[in-house]
Protein backbone atom coordinates (compact mmCIF):
# COMPACT_ATOMS: atom_id res chain seq x y z
CA UNK A 1 0.00 0.00 0.00
CA UNK A 2 2.88 2.16 0.74
CA UNK A 3 4.65 1.65 -2.29
CA UNK A 4 1.15 1.63 -4.61
CA UNK A 5 0.62 5.13 -3.24
CA UNK A 6 2.91 7.17 -4.71
CA UNK A 7 1.17 6.48 -8.15
CA UNK A 8 -2.30 8.44 -6.60
CA UNK A 9 -0.01 12.32 -7.68
CA UNK A 10 0.50 10.65 -11.54
CA UNK A 11 -3.16 9.70 -11.79
CA UNK A 12 -4.89 12.83 -9.86
CA UNK A 13 -2.32 15.67 -11.06
CA UNK A 14 -0.78 14.15 -14.64
CA UNK A 15 -3.73 11.77 -15.65
CA UNK A 16 -1.18 9.47 -15.99
CA UNK A 17 -3.19 6.00 -17.24
CA UNK A 18 0.12 3.61 -16.11
CA UNK A 19 0.56 2.49 -12.18
CA UNK A 20 4.25 1.31 -11.98
CA UNK A 21 4.16 2.15 -8.68
CA UNK A 22 0.87 -0.05 -8.07
CA UNK A 23 1.94 -2.90 -9.80
CA UNK A 24 5.90 -2.50 -7.60
CA UNK A 25 3.33 -2.44 -4.54
CA UNK A 26 1.72 -5.87 -5.61
CA UNK A 27 5.59 -7.58 -5.95
CA UNK A 28 6.41 -6.06 -2.67
CA UNK A 29 3.11 -7.70 -1.20
CA UNK A 30 3.64 -11.19 -2.52
CA UNK A 31 7.36 -10.84 -1.52
CA UNK A 32 6.84 -9.75 2.10
CA UNK A 33 3.57 -12.64 2.05
CA UNK A 34 6.33 -15.17 1.24
CA UNK A 35 8.71 -14.12 3.67
CA UNK A 36 6.54 -14.09 6.42
CA UNK A 37 5.47 -17.50 5.75
CA UNK A 38 8.89 -18.73 5.39
CA UNK A 39 9.59 -17.64 8.53
CA UNK A 40 6.68 -18.42 10.55
CA UNK A 41 6.57 -22.31 9.17
CA UNK A 42 10.32 -22.98 8.56
CA UNK A 43 12.56 -20.31 9.70
CA UNK A 44 12.03 -19.98 13.27
CA UNK A 45 13.84 -24.11 13.32
CA UNK A 46 16.15 -23.65 10.52
CA UNK A 47 19.31 -24.03 13.00
CA UNK A 48 22.32 -22.49 12.12
CA UNK A 49 25.69 -23.41 12.94
CA UNK A 50 28.18 -20.66 13.78
CA UNK A 51 31.87 -21.31 13.20
CA UNK A 52 33.93 -18.56 15.19
CA UNK A 53 37.39 -18.49 16.04
CA UNK A 54 38.94 -15.98 18.43
CA UNK A 55 42.92 -15.63 18.86
CA UNK A 56 44.25 -13.80 22.01
CA UNK A 57 48.00 -13.92 23.48
CA UNK A 58 46.05 -13.93 27.15
CA UNK A 59 45.20 -17.38 26.40
CA UNK A 60 47.13 -20.68 27.92
CA UNK A 61 48.93 -22.71 25.13
CA UNK A 62 46.85 -25.71 27.21
CA UNK A 63 43.83 -24.48 25.75
CA UNK A 64 45.05 -23.73 22.24
CA UNK A 65 42.11 -24.92 20.70
CA UNK A 66 39.61 -24.85 23.20
CA UNK A 67 36.43 -25.34 22.07
CA UNK A 68 32.56 -23.85 23.29
CA UNK A 69 29.27 -24.01 22.15
CA UNK A 70 26.94 -21.20 23.14
CA UNK A 71 23.22 -21.12 23.52
CA UNK A 72 20.97 -18.26 24.08
CA UNK A 73 17.69 -17.07 24.59
CA UNK A 74 15.81 -20.63 24.57
CA UNK A 75 12.56 -18.70 25.48
CA UNK A 76 10.74 -21.96 26.71
CA UNK A 77 7.57 -19.90 25.82
CA UNK A 78 7.87 -21.04 22.15
CA UNK A 79 8.63 -24.36 22.25
CA UNK A 80 5.22 -25.27 23.81
CA UNK A 81 4.57 -28.95 21.57
CA UNK A 82 7.22 -28.50 19.70
CA UNK A 83 9.89 -30.42 21.85
CA UNK A 84 11.11 -32.19 18.73
CA UNK A 85 12.64 -28.99 17.06
CA UNK A 86 14.27 -28.69 20.65
CA UNK A 87 15.60 -31.55 21.23
CA UNK A 88 16.93 -31.58 17.11
CA UNK A 89 19.22 -28.44 18.87
CA UNK A 90 20.34 -30.17 21.31
CA UNK A 91 20.81 -32.82 19.45
CA UNK A 92 23.57 -29.84 17.24
CA UNK A 93 25.07 -28.56 20.05
CA UNK A 94 26.08 -31.94 21.50
CA UNK A 95 27.54 -33.02 18.06
CA UNK A 96 30.32 -30.23 18.31
CA UNK A 97 31.97 -32.40 20.99
CA UNK A 98 32.51 -29.07 22.82
CA UNK A 99 34.69 -28.52 25.60
CA UNK A 100 32.33 -26.12 27.32
CA UNK A 101 28.59 -25.01 26.85
CA UNK A 102 27.39 -21.86 27.94
CA UNK A 103 23.72 -20.29 28.09
CA UNK A 104 23.97 -16.90 28.05
CA UNK A 105 20.60 -15.83 29.32
CA UNK A 106 16.67 -15.51 28.58
CA UNK A 107 15.17 -19.59 29.20
CA UNK A 108 11.90 -18.46 29.81
CA UNK A 109 9.52 -15.70 28.50
CA UNK A 110 7.77 -15.34 31.50
CA UNK A 111 7.29 -18.55 34.05
CA UNK A 112 9.35 -20.95 35.35
CA UNK A 113 6.33 -23.71 34.60
CA UNK A 114 7.07 -23.24 30.75
CA UNK A 115 10.46 -25.41 31.39
CA UNK A 116 7.58 -28.05 32.11
CA UNK A 117 8.05 -31.43 30.30
CA UNK A 118 11.37 -30.00 28.43
CA UNK A 119 14.18 -30.36 31.52
CA UNK A 120 14.67 -34.02 29.89
CA UNK A 121 15.65 -32.33 27.01
CA UNK A 122 17.94 -30.23 28.30
CA UNK A 123 19.51 -31.82 30.61
CA UNK A 124 21.62 -33.84 27.48
CA UNK A 125 23.20 -31.01 26.76
CA UNK A 126 27.27 -32.65 28.09
CA UNK A 127 30.28 -31.34 27.62
CA UNK A 128 33.80 -31.90 29.18
CA UNK A 129 33.80 -28.87 31.32
CA UNK A 130 29.92 -28.82 32.16
CA UNK A 131 26.90 -26.28 30.74
CA UNK A 132 27.42 -23.12 32.72
CA UNK A 133 24.32 -20.39 32.44
CA UNK A 134 23.67 -17.17 33.72
CA UNK A 135 19.92 -15.18 33.88
CA UNK A 136 18.75 -12.72 31.09
CA UNK A 137 16.01 -9.97 31.60
CA UNK A 138 13.11 -12.29 30.37
CA UNK A 139 13.89 -14.98 33.26
CA UNK A 140 12.95 -12.36 36.41
CA UNK A 141 9.52 -12.57 35.21
CA UNK A 142 9.30 -8.73 34.40
CA UNK A 143 6.73 -8.75 31.69
CA UNK A 144 4.17 -10.56 33.43
CA UNK A 145 1.15 -9.14 36.03
CA UNK A 146 2.17 -10.71 39.28
CA UNK A 147 -0.09 -11.19 41.83
CA UNK A 148 2.74 -9.63 44.26
CA UNK A 149 5.90 -9.63 44.34
CA UNK A 150 7.00 -12.36 46.03
CA UNK A 151 4.92 -14.64 43.40
CA UNK A 152 7.27 -13.11 41.07
CA UNK A 153 10.44 -14.00 43.72
CA UNK A 154 9.28 -17.18 43.88
CA UNK A 155 9.25 -17.65 40.03
CA UNK A 156 13.08 -16.71 40.37
CA UNK A 157 13.60 -19.27 42.68
CA UNK A 158 11.73 -21.91 40.57
CA UNK A 159 13.80 -21.23 37.55
CA UNK A 160 16.83 -21.46 39.28
CA UNK A 161 16.50 -24.55 40.91
CA UNK A 162 15.46 -25.99 37.42
CA UNK A 163 18.22 -25.33 35.68
CA UNK A 164 20.51 -26.57 38.95
CA UNK A 165 18.33 -30.05 38.35
CA UNK A 166 19.45 -30.09 35.44
CA UNK A 167 22.84 -30.08 35.67
CA UNK A 168 23.60 -26.44 34.77
CA UNK A 169 26.37 -24.14 36.94
CA UNK A 170 24.60 -20.93 37.20
CA UNK A 171 27.00 -18.26 37.61
CA UNK A 172 25.01 -15.26 39.61
CA UNK A 173 27.52 -12.92 39.73
CA UNK A 174 30.33 -14.87 40.53
CA UNK A 175 32.48 -17.26 38.84
CA UNK A 176 34.55 -20.39 37.75
CA UNK A 177 38.10 -21.53 37.13
CA UNK A 178 38.76 -24.43 34.45
CA UNK A 179 42.24 -26.12 34.73
CA UNK A 180 43.75 -27.82 32.06
CA UNK A 181 48.02 -29.10 32.19
CA UNK A 182 48.78 -27.31 35.03
CA UNK A 183 46.70 -23.64 33.16
CA UNK A 184 43.61 -21.83 34.35
CA UNK A 185 40.80 -19.46 32.31
CA UNK A 186 38.22 -17.72 34.50
CA UNK A 187 34.65 -18.23 33.36
CA UNK A 188 32.99 -15.33 34.82
CA UNK A 189 29.06 -14.81 34.88
CA UNK A 190 26.99 -11.99 35.81
CA UNK A 191 23.38 -11.30 36.18
CA UNK A 192 21.73 -9.13 33.61
CA UNK A 193 22.88 -5.81 33.25
CA UNK A 194 20.90 -3.15 31.28
CA UNK A 195 19.73 0.05 31.63
CA UNK A 196 16.00 0.88 31.99
CA UNK A 197 13.92 -0.98 31.03
CA UNK A 198 15.71 -3.75 31.46
CA UNK A 199 16.30 -5.06 35.16
CA UNK A 200 20.09 -4.44 36.05
CA UNK A 201 21.48 -6.63 38.84
CA UNK A 202 24.81 -7.84 37.05
CA UNK A 203 27.60 -6.99 39.10
CA UNK A 204 31.09 -7.50 37.59
CA UNK A 205 33.18 -6.21 40.19
CA UNK A 206 31.73 -8.93 42.24
CA UNK A 207 31.65 -11.80 39.72
CA UNK A 208 35.68 -11.41 38.99
CA UNK A 209 36.38 -11.00 42.48
CA UNK A 210 38.80 -13.59 43.10
CA UNK A 211 39.93 -13.83 39.60
CA UNK A 212 41.83 -10.76 38.81
CA UNK A 213 45.06 -12.75 38.75
CA UNK A 214 43.60 -15.09 35.67
CA UNK A 215 44.91 -13.51 32.64
CA UNK A 216 42.42 -14.69 30.19
CA UNK A 217 38.71 -14.11 31.24
CA UNK A 218 35.80 -15.20 29.47
CA UNK A 219 32.49 -13.43 30.33
CA UNK A 220 29.21 -14.13 30.22
CA UNK A 221 26.56 -11.63 29.91
CA UNK A 222 23.28 -11.37 28.98
CA UNK A 223 22.66 -7.88 27.10
CA UNK A 224 25.58 -6.65 24.66
CA UNK A 225 25.63 -3.12 25.88
CA UNK A 226 27.28 -3.96 28.77
CA UNK A 227 30.54 -4.68 26.99
CA UNK A 228 30.62 -0.72 25.63
CA UNK A 229 29.00 0.60 29.07
CA UNK A 230 31.32 -1.16 31.67
CA UNK A 231 32.96 -4.37 30.74
CA UNK A 232 35.72 -2.40 28.28
CA UNK A 233 36.53 0.38 30.27
CA UNK A 234 36.31 -1.25 33.98
CA UNK A 235 37.60 -4.76 33.29
CA UNK A 236 40.12 -6.59 31.36
CA UNK A 237 37.84 -9.17 30.31
CA UNK A 238 39.63 -10.55 27.02
CA UNK A 239 35.86 -11.91 25.39
CA UNK A 240 32.65 -11.68 26.34
CA UNK A 241 29.43 -13.43 25.14
CA UNK A 242 26.02 -11.96 24.85
CA UNK A 243 22.72 -12.67 23.50
CA UNK A 244 19.14 -10.55 23.81
CA UNK A 245 18.86 -8.88 20.23
CA UNK A 246 17.24 -12.09 18.67
CA UNK A 247 18.21 -9.73 15.60
CA UNK A 248 14.98 -8.66 15.84
CA UNK A 249 14.16 -12.30 14.46
CA UNK A 250 14.33 -10.51 10.79
CA UNK A 251 17.78 -9.25 9.15
CA UNK A 252 19.01 -9.59 5.35
CA UNK A 253 22.61 -10.38 5.20
CA UNK A 254 24.35 -7.39 8.05
CA UNK A 255 21.14 -5.24 7.95
CA UNK A 256 18.67 -5.63 10.66
CA UNK A 257 15.87 -2.82 12.39
CA UNK A 258 17.77 -4.57 15.56
CA UNK A 259 21.11 -2.41 14.94
CA UNK A 260 18.88 0.84 16.07
CA UNK A 261 18.13 -0.58 19.51
CA UNK A 262 21.76 -2.33 19.65
CA UNK A 263 25.01 -0.77 17.69
CA UNK A 264 26.44 -4.53 18.58
CA UNK A 265 23.79 -6.68 17.43
CA UNK A 266 25.03 -9.75 15.73
CA UNK A 267 28.70 -11.74 15.34
CA UNK A 268 31.69 -10.66 16.23
CA UNK A 269 33.03 -7.38 17.46
CA UNK A 270 36.49 -6.64 18.47
CA UNK A 271 38.50 -3.97 20.56
CA UNK A 272 42.20 -3.67 20.80
CA UNK A 273 42.24 -7.55 20.67
CA UNK A 274 39.47 -7.76 23.35
CA UNK A 275 35.99 -9.43 21.99
CA UNK A 276 32.11 -9.54 22.08
CA UNK A 277 30.31 -12.38 20.21
CA UNK A 278 26.70 -11.68 20.00
CA UNK A 279 24.41 -14.80 19.63
CA UNK A 280 21.07 -14.66 17.95
CA UNK A 281 19.05 -17.05 20.51
CA UNK A 282 17.16 -19.72 19.88
CA UNK A 283 13.42 -18.91 20.35
CA UNK A 284 11.56 -16.26 19.68
CA UNK A 285 9.35 -13.79 21.30
CA UNK A 286 6.26 -12.13 20.04
CA UNK A 287 5.86 -13.23 16.64
CA UNK A 288 6.81 -16.80 15.96
CA UNK A 289 8.88 -16.00 12.78
CA UNK A 290 12.47 -15.78 11.88
CA UNK A 291 13.46 -14.65 9.13
CA UNK A 292 17.19 -14.21 8.36
CA UNK A 293 18.06 -14.00 11.97
CA UNK A 294 18.16 -17.73 11.99
CA UNK A 295 18.33 -19.31 15.35
CA UNK A 296 21.53 -20.24 15.90
CA UNK A 297 24.10 -22.64 17.92
CA UNK A 298 27.37 -20.87 18.11
CA UNK A 299 30.74 -22.76 18.17
CA UNK A 300 33.81 -20.41 19.63
CA UNK A 301 37.46 -22.18 19.18
CA UNK A 302 39.72 -20.20 21.19
CA UNK A 303 43.28 -19.98 19.71
CA UNK A 304 46.93 -18.74 21.01
CA UNK A 305 48.27 -16.06 19.51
Amino acid sequence: MLISILDLPFGYFLKHKYAPFTYAGIVAAVIWVIILLYGAFWGKTRFQIKQVTYKSSLLPKSFNGYKIVQLSDIHMGCWQGNGTALQQAVDLANAQHPDLIVFTGDLINHKATELNGFEKILCQLKAKDGVYSILGNHDYGPYYKWKNPQEQADNLTTLKQKEVEMGWNMLNNGHHIIHRDGDSIALIGVENWGMPPFTGNGDLEKAIKGAEDIPFKLLLSHNPSHWKKKVLPESDVALMLSGHTHGMQLAFGNHSLAALFSPQWKGLYTNKGRALYVNMGLGYIGIPFRFGAWPEITVITLKTQ
